[in-house]
């Protein structure tokens, strides 16, 4: 999640978890090992061998072998790393849902608090800030553009 959506939503309205950017370094430095991690979340384990032997899906139960084996080996988004503070953050996110009149709260206050993630907003302040262009009128309905005109 990003810390400029927080600013907007409120921190105390979102649900965070992950590693920052100093600690995915410091993992990286230290040589990231996938393997230590699956070995402490035996759930992940399971899914894992799940996905590779095909249990979700039958028909082609080979499917997705590459996909949970390059998880392992090259983990370049730490998912692995993650996981654990995924699944106890998860658990909140389920009891929050529980109390619906709080979760209606939080969720309006997102809501509320994205507009200023607007794409004419981004691209209007890309244009002014980035490109350093000016806007530029563009008529949407020609049609009544030439009934003025007569």
């Amino acid at each position: 999640s990003s810390g400029i959506n927080a600013e907007y939503g409120g921190i105390e309205n979102m649900f965070i978890f992950g590693m920052r950017v100093p600690d995915v370094e410091q993992l990286w430095m230290d040589g990231y090992d996938t393997r230590r991690y699956l070995s402490q979340q035996p759930e992940l384990q399971l899914a894992l061998n799940q996905i590779k032997t095909g249990f979700f899906n039958s028909k082609e139960p080979t499917k997705f072998v590459d996909f949970a084996e390059n998880l392992v080996s090259n983990d370049r988004f730490c998912v692995i790393a993650d996981f654990a503070e995924y699944v106890a953050t998860q658990v909140s996110v389920s009891e929050l849902y529980m109390d619906w009149v709080s979760w209606t709260q939080k969720c309006l206050l997102n809501i509320a608090g994205s507009g200023k993630f607007s794409s004419d907003r981004t691209i209007k302040q890309y244009a002014d800030d980035i490109w350093k262009v000016k806007a530029v009128e563009v008529d949407l309905n020609p049609e009544k553009t030439e009934e003025a005109k007569e």
